[in-house]
C-alpha cells in the first residue's frame, strides 16, 4: 500500500469517526446499525482497512453521508456535474470546521429549514 493510499485510509476514517461522533452514536452503536463488528468499526477509524462498497452504502446511510463523499474520500473521482451534495452533507465534510462547530452549523440550518430533529 503507497503513502497516498495510506494516507486516503487515513483521512477516511478520522471522517468516519466525525460522523460518528455528529450523530451521536458510540462506535458500538454505528456497528449495530451498519451490520458490522465492533473491532471491524474501529479499525476503520483508524485507516487499518479499506472498506468495500457495501460497507460503505451501509455507513452512509446509518450516518446519513452520501456514498460518494466518502469514495472521494478514497481519491476515488466524482463526476461533480452529476454529484449533486446537500448542504447538510457539505457542512459534515468541510475539513475547516470542527465537530462542535459543524453540529452548531447543522442545528442552525435544520432550524431555518424546519428540518428539526431529522
Amino acid at each position: 500500500m503507497g503513502n497516498d493510499d495510506r494516507s486516503h485510509l487515513l483521512d477516511l476514517g478520522s471522517f468516519i469517526r466525525s460522523q460518528r461522533r455528529l450523530a451521536q452514536l458510540s462506535q458500538r452503536e454505528l456497528a449495530k446499525l451498519t451490520a458490522l463488528s465492533d473491532p471491524y468499526v474501529s479499525q476503520l477509524e483508524r485507516g487499518l482497512h479499506e472498506p468495500s462498497v457495501r460497507v460503505l452504502r451501509a455507513l452512509g446511510k446509518a450516518l446519513n453521508v452520501p456514498v460518494e463523499t466518502m469514495l472521494g474520500m478514497l481519491g476515488e473521482e466524482l463526476n461533480e456535474d452529476t454529484a449533486e451534495i446537500s448542504t447538510e452533507a457539505a457542512i459534515k465534510r468541510d475539513p475547516a470546521l470542527t465537530d462542535s462547530q459543524k453540529a452548531a452549523m447543522l442545528e442552525i440550518y435544520k432550524g431555518f429549514t424546519g428540518k428539526v430533529g431529522s
